[in-house]
Parts: C-alpha cells; sequence; structure tokens
C-alpha cells in the first residue's frame, strides 16, 4: 500500500475517534528517517492537547490499525502536538489565525519573494494578507490561497 493511500486509511480510521474528543487532526505524515518508517498524527484544539490525549488518541487508533492492517511491515505510531510552528494547511486554518506571526512558502514569486514571514493580517476571498518588514518598513503582501505551497505558524522573537 503506497505512502498517500497509508495516511487516507489513517485518517478515516481516526476520524470518529477525534470527534469523540474534540480534537482537531492537523496533519498526517508517513515518513522513512533511517531504517524505520513512522506514522504520525499531529492533533490539536483550542487550548492545546494535553500528552494524556495523546496517549489515548494511539492507543485507540493502533487497535484500529490493527484491524485494518495497512501497513504489512514495523512501524511506530506517533501522536503528538503540532507544537508553536503548526502547519496551516487548510483556508479554515488560516481563518483561525488571522492576527498570528506566520511563515509561507510559494510556488511562485509575489513581489519578488518566494517565502514570507510576518502577521496574518487578514484571510478573504482566498486570498492571505500578510505584513512583513522590509529593513524599516512594513508592507501588505496579498497571496493567493492556490500560490501557497506550505504554510505554518511562525515564533517570533521580537
Amino acid at each position: 500500500m503506497g505512502e498517500q493511500s497509508v495516511i487516507e486509511v489513517t485518517e478515516k480510521l481516526v476520524q470518529p475517534i477525534l470527534d469523540d474528543m474534540n480534537l482537531e487532526l492537523v496533519d498526517t505524515e508517513f515518513v522513512k528517517e533511517g531504517k524505520n518508517w513512522f506514522l504520525r498524527l499531529y492533533v490539536d484544539k483550542e487550548g492545546g492537547v494535553e500528552i494524556e490525549e495523546c496517549g489515548q488518541v494511539s492507543e485507540q487508533l493502533s487497535e484500529k490499525l490493527d484491524e485494518e492492517d495497512p501497513i504489512t511491515f514495523p512501524y511506530f505510531l506517533e501522536v503528538s502536538s503540532p507544537g508553536a510552528e503548526r502547519p496551516l494547511k487548510t483556508k479554515k486554518d488560516f481563518e483561525k489565525h488571522v492576527g498570528h506571526n506566520v511563515y509561507v512558502k510559494l510556488y511562485e514569486h509575489i513581489d519578488g519573494e518566494k517565502e514570507l514571514e510576518g502577521e496574518l493580517k487578514s484571510f478573504e476571498n482566498d486570498t492571505a494578507t500578510i505584513e512583513i518588514k522590509v529593513k524599516t518598513r512594513r508592507k501588505d503582501i496579498e497571496v493567493p490561497f492556490d500560490k501557497i505551497a506550505k504554510a505554518r505558524l511562525a515564533v517570533s522573537f521580537n
């Protein structure tokens, strides 16, 4: 089974568990690091996730994965919180994080920039407005959602 199918099966199995616990699935990865495979799920909720909740999700999901058996070789299951630099994947993620600092990587240059870091000022009509600092000036850049390759919250130390 391909990596994408493993992710799809896992997300289908974990969703009811997360719904019961009022948790949100932020991201799923199935990656090989060294000789080992890792199935990683990042879950979150308003106010943050407790380590016990991650443990409960892991236990319940582990049982379901054993029943379905989409992965036929040894792997490690990890369930954790995405932490301070959680990925922003959906339009809803952007709407929820207006006012936060973000890091955005683009598919193509906008205003000569391919990577932006700054405050997410707004998200309307599928367009993110990000205020970046250029030397001593501040500048708003409008970024269409479909031009965003990757985005995450960014921790700023100003």
